[in-house]
């Protein structure tokens, strides 16, 4: 499948594509976190027939359902489209205040601003870890923000 990316100044970046069926669609990733599908008339492909507005978390646990093999590969591809996006992997060592905790008790989105969107675990991608996910010596959080966010998850898995 083809798909045809387009920076969209200030919004984010518009991923369009035809499927096999002829189906013209497209996924908005807004700057914000949230996603729209849009689904284009077939006979106009200017004009918009449904979108489907979902959040941040809504939209990882699509891609969750739709397969997410390739996530980190993407993500670094993002940052690169996306201007003050950074992602970064932050080892979780043993003895750090999250060894053995969950991602809920990072508060991560909360606190810094930047969100945890996949851990590698023993060279697996564990895409969209639910807030109840517990940490391992060994992890590698992948998180996305800005650099201070990014940093701030940082200083969070260091010292709590």
């Amino acid at each position: 499948m083809e798909v045809e990316r387009t920076g969209l100044p200030g919004i984010g970046l518009r991923h369009e594509f035809v499927t096999a069926k002829g189906q013209h669609a497209a996924v908005v990733s807004h700057v914000s976190g949230r996603r729209d599908i849009v689904l284009y008339d077939s006979s106009d492909p200017d004009t918009a027939t449904a979108t489907l507005s979902l959040t941040g978390d809504e939209a990882n646990g699509v891609a969750e359902l739709l397969g997410t093999a390739r996530i980190v590969e993407r993500l670094a591809d993002l940052q690169r489209q996306v201007t003050g996006l950074k992602t970064v992997q932050v080892p979780i060592i043993a003895g750090s205040p999250y060894d053995g905790r969950t991602l809920g008790d990072t508060q991560a989105r909360t606190r810094a601003g930047a969100s945890i969107v996949a851990v590698i675990r023993a060279g697996q991608i564990l895409a969209s870890p639910r807030p109840d996910f517990a940490f391992e010596p060994g992890d590698l959080a992948v998180v996305v923000g800005t650099a201070e966010g990014t940093a701030a998850v940082t200083d969070i898995f260091a010292n709590g």
